[in-house]
């Protein structure tokens, strides 16, 4: 009987947890319009590691945390991903961290540029205040089109008050301030 208790804990357990991801697996079509979406915020793809070294230099990526074989070929799928349901960006920025630029590049979505107000405060390496004001500042003038904006966990958490892994994406309306997170791959 505590064989069979177990086994049916297990199968709810596994089933909720199925729905919970598959709720959080909408596409960016569907993200979008949930919420009619002005912003796409993604994080970074794969970066081993944790925060950056104690010799961080912004303009040396061999001073970063970068991606590795898994994040390049993650960046490139999602890339892949995103040009196959005809969106296109009206504007693409990136952090100016090299784990970020390289996300950009490999995505492949058109041209973009680097935005200070994406960098990463995480560890003080920009300020919080500063980066969080030009942000802020920069979704206030987004009037229609969707722009991407690729960047780092606590930039996105700050603004949306969402927590994803690297490579996920957070739909944004930057009017409304509602949030609504999801996957690619």
């Amino acid at each position: 009987m505590r064989v069979l208790l177990i086994a049916l804990l297990m199968t709810f357990l596994i089933q909720v947890g199925a729905g919970n991801a598959n709720a959080s697996n909408s596409t960016l079509a569907q993200a979008v319009k949930a919420i009619d979406a002005n912003v796409i915020f993604m994080r970074h793809a794969l970066a081993p590691g944790f925060g950056d070294p104690d010799n961080f230099v912004l303009t040396d990526c061999t001073t970063q945390r970068n991606l590795d074989i898994k994040g390049r070929a993650q960046a490139k799928r999602i890339g892949a991903a995103i040009l196959e349901t005809g969106f296109s960006f009206k504007e693409i920025l990136s952090s100016e961290w090299c784990r970020c630029l390289q996300t950009t590049e490999l995505l492949a979505l058109g041209n973009w540029t680097t935005f200070h107000g994406l960098n990463s405060f995480f560890q003080g390496y920009a300020d919080r205040k500063t980066t969080l004001r030009l942000l802020n500042n920069k979704l206030s003038s987004i009037d229609n089109g969707l722009t991407l904006m690729v960047t780092h966990q606590v930039v996105i958490s700050a603004v949306t008050k969402s927590v994803i892994s690297s490579g996920e994406f957070v739909a944004y309306n930057s009017k409304t301030l509602k949030a609504k997170p999801f996957k690619m791959e």
